[in-house]
């Protein structure tokens, strides 16, 4: 089937180029911080275990300090196409690469927390440029890849609940601003929740949308009726929110009291998010041997430049505090279950859904279980994750 329509018309809103370019008295300021840490006493001998080992973070800003270059990576990101555009009453950033193919589909790619739309950096050629990456062309994408409301270069529009309209903004940035009449959607983390919500919104206009994970809102109101598989799924869930869960709760509950230290610290901004690269990977203990240390700081590097850690935590709060109308209806038959729903789950993800619990609300047309790669799926499998990218939209274009 071929996704008439999906090729882009001429634009109702040109986009603005847009440059990254951070001051050297920001940079140069992140180094006097780093130079002038406080550090804390270990509690005990395996630093691990409360939370951060200050041995490793000793280390790792030592060469944030002397040795890691933002220019070599503010570079590699100006090698992409970068716009912003005012959509939803916000400036929002985001990638744009045209495809290299016959017939490039358009495909927006949504991010979550504690990563940027740096999670992307990886598979964005892989996805525009098939050939080169030893794919078939016919398999191209035209990839658009935003930064969320409140993270990186995007701004946030004023008020309470954003999370729950950035599907919203999707569509006005794939239709109005660049001209695709129809298109794909990919995401994890948040950016889930973000494609879950636009496919139910926006169905007509969303060819199908693949994720890494089953969006966590519909634990909120469980079945009557769970199965077995089901149960110990939920379960699962309750046990990570009393165990693992203090973050989320800090990030919805009381997220400037938060936010305020790790602004103003940047070793303790890069504990606090590489704490959870490591936990929430496949890495074994060992959060370097699935992401370099460049990879980690640029990371890092670009919540502090935009000072993003604070919105970055909105979407905790709107889902802990807003009233949850657009997600009441999460069962409804519509949305979703009239666009096709691929999953790729990846074994040290936060959560491992059984199929039975995404087909009461998705329409499930693929479901892989991956043999490796945990929560940062794009960055630590790229051929895994873009493979099934490709094989789930093959027959859909």
């Amino acid at each position: 089937m071929h996704a008439a329509g999906h090729t882009a018309r001429s634009a109702v809103r040109d986009p603005r180029a847009f440059e990254i370019h951070i001051p050297d008295s920001t940079l140069g300021d992140l180094r006097a911080r780093l130079m002038h840490t406080r550090w804390i006493e270990p509690l005990g001998y395996d630093g691990w275990r409360y939370g951060f080992d200050v041995a490793y973070l000793r280390e790792l800003v030592r060469y944030w300090r002397e040795s890691f270059d933002w220019r070599v990576h503010e570079a590699a990101m100006n090698r992409f196409g970068n716009f912003r555009a005012t959509v939803g009453g916000a400036a929002i950033h985001f990638i744009h690469e045209r495809g290299r193919g016959p017939d490039p589909l358009p495909i927006v790619l949504t991010h979550g927390f504690p990563d940027s739309v740096l999670r992307f950096a990886k598979i964005i050629p892989m996805l525009t440029d098939p050939a080169a990456h030893g794919g078939d062309p016919a398999d191209a994408f035209d990839v658009v890849a935003p930064s969320l409301p409140g993270y990186g270069f995007s701004g946030r529009p004023g008020g309470d609940g954003v999370i729950f309209r950035v599907g919203d903004m999707w569509h006005e940035l794939m239709t109005n601003v660049l001209g695709y009449e129809r298109f794909a959607a990919h995401g994890g983390d948040w950016g889930s929740t973000v494609t879950d919500l636009l496919a139910r919104a926006h169905a007509d206009a969303v060819i199908g949308i693949h994720l890494t994970d089953v969006p966590f809102y519909h634990a909120f109101t469980p079945p009557s009726d769970p199965s077995a598989d089901e149960k110990k799924y939920l379960e699962g869930i309750a046990r990570f929110g009393r165990t693992q869960g203090g973050y989320a709760l800090v990030q919805g509950g009381q997220p400037q009291a938060l936010a305020v230290g790790l602004n103003d610290s940047p070793a303790g901004l890069a504990a606090w998010i590489i704490e959870k690269f490591r936990r929430w990977s496949d890495c074994h203990g060992d959060v370097e041997s699935r992401f370099t240390r460049d990879e980690l700081l640029a990371n890092v590097t670009l919540y502090w430049v935009t000072q993003t850690i604070n919105s970055s935590f909105a979407p905790y709060y709107d889902i802990g505090h807003i009233d949850q109308t657009p997600l009441a209806t999460s069962g409804a038959p519509d949305g979703p279950q009239r666009v096709p729903a691929a999953f790729a789950l990846f074994p040290q993800d936060l959560s491992s859904p059984p199929r039975e619990w995404a087909e009461r609300f998705f329409d499930v047309a693929r479901w892989t279980r991956m043999p490796r790669g945990g929560h940062f799926a794009a960055l630590e499998e790229p051929e895994l994750l873009v493979d099934d990218i490709r094989a789930f939209f093959r027959p859909l274009r």
